[in-house]
């Protein structure tokens, strides 16, 4: 999950990610293994290895991750490496290639990246457990020997990097749920871990739809009750046995990196060969019907719920009453210009310029306006799950019929449906998929574009 109080973790794995392909490309200098051409050699290993990672979910170590499972992660990296590493010489014919400089180089970078892993790992241990930092806060709800055990755990583990903040006893007076939410806002609670054992199914309910309103992260002690049912991840904190509830793969560091690329390289390519001519010709055509700037820019909630400015073409006709109203149908604030623009989707581009500032994603759940958003988070139940990821100037929900103006409770329901599963089924592939929908959309027109 992404914390609101800044993290920097998820740059770590990326980081040394890109350290390692460093390694890789700057030790084939180090050896004389008569390439023919060193260029696709090294787009080669480079591609590969990427590839391989993400697929043997090698940067994924996380803060309670055994020294043994890094071990295995290493030996299955290095000898899937090692067999597309041999593989070149027989793909691209290569018979010059040193079979002997190649091994030195397969055990040379072997040693530094495996190094470099232990380093990282047994670091980051040093620094929660000595300097406190990247630490969660964290609190436990139930009384019993498993809870008594993971208390245990967050209070001698410190290389965690846990919190322990507060118990909750669901059997004692005057315990309430209610009060578990107020302490948990007021004290910043990262996690939220209970025991299924001592709660009702209702309860567990209530607390599964406070996490989710409230961007908190929620974990289960198991027993046998029927919440074993849902789609969990099992994990192992030194003995004490975890259940999440939800997994996000834009949680992934290599998942957000790949994402993130992809945004900086899609959005540079709009800015640079479509707004560049584009913007001074609407700039004159908006300019010339009516009075205002060419731009308008909006509050909307994003990632993490936090607030940013969202910017478009301005479509209407300046209103300070802009910030409420949603556009709808026949609506005579729009200018004649501003129709087209809306009508073809052209008004959205400018926030290609928040994808490049790193507030917005080319695809995810569409932004609304503060007031909106306010209005439905308590209309709509599990609505603040769409802000565990950065906001989309094009969506599932949209390209599935729910984009514009919400007419009923319904619109808005399905659109909250449809973003859920993608933020819990979020692929570079679905990226794709939404981002030529939406063209095609466009082409042909969408009767909610107004």
């Amino acid at each position: 999950m992404n914390y609101r109080q800044g993290r920097y973790s998820g740059f770590i794995k990326p980081l040394f990610g890109f350290i390692d392909l460093v390694i890789l490309n700057g030790s084939i200098f180090i050896f004389q293994i008569n390439l023919n051409d060193i260029n696709l050699f090294g787009a080669y290993i480079s591609v590969l290895w990427i590839i391989i990672a993400v697929k043997n979910h090698f940067y994924e170590i996380q803060r309670h991750t055994r020294v043994i499972h890094i071990v295995q992660l290493l030996f299955s990296q290095i000898i899937l490496f090692a067999v597309i590493l041999y593989a070149y010489i027989g793909l691209f014919k290569q018979p010059n290639i040193s079979r002997l400089a190649l091994g030195n180089y397969l055990l040379l970078v072997s040693l530094l990246i495996s190094s470099l892993k232990f380093l990282n790992f047994f670091l980051l241990k040093k620094y929660r457990a000595i300097l406190r930092g990247n630490t969660r806060n964290v609190i436990v709800i139930g009384k019993n020997e498993k809870t008594r055990q993971l208390i245990k755990t967050f209070n001698t583990r410190l290389d965690f990097g846990y919190k322990f903040k507060a118990q909750f006893s669901v059997n004692d007076e005057g315990f309430s749920l209610d009060k578990c939410f107020n302490y948990i806002i007021e004290n910043n609670i990262d996690e939220i871990y209970f025991s299924i054992a001592e709660l009702s199914n209702k309860q567990i309910n209530n607390l599964i739809d406070f996490a989710d309103n409230n961007l908190r992260e929620l974990k289960f002690i198991p027993d046998n009750k029927d919440i074993f049912s849902k789609k969990l991840k099992y994990e192992y904190y030194d003995y004490i046995p975890i259940l999440s509830l939800r997994t996000i793969p834009l949680q992934e560091p290599v998942n957000k990196f790949l994402k993130r690329l992809f945004d900086i390289l899609f959005a540079s390519f709009i800015i640079i060969f479509v707004l560049s001519w584009l913007t001074p010709i609407l700039a004159i055509l908006i300019k010339l019907e009516s009075k205002g700037p060419v731009f308008f820019k909006q509050s909307r909630n994003g990632f993490n719920y936090d607030e940013f400015y969202c910017y478009k073409f301005r479509s209407m006709t300046p209103s300070k009453e802009a910030h409420l109203l949603q556009a709808t149908k026949g609506d005579q604030r729009i200018t004649k210009v501003g129709a087209f623009l809306r009508k073809t989707s052209i008004d959205e581009l400018p926030q290609f310029f928040n994808v490049l500032f790193g507030e917005m994603s080319v695809v995810g759940p569409r932004p609304h306006m503060v007031s909106h958003t306010n209005m439905y988070a308590r209309r709509v139940d599990k609505f603040m799950v769409r802000h565990f990821v950065k906001p989309g100037i094009t969506g599932l929900a949209q390209v599935s019929g729910y984009r514009g103006e919400v007419e009923t409770d319904k619109d808005i329901i399905n659109r909250v449906k449809y973003d859920i599963f993608y933020v819990e089924n979020w692929s570079l592939l679905l990226d794709i998929k939404i981002i030529v929908q939406t063209f095609l959309n466009v082409l042909k027109g969408e009767e909610k574009a107004y």
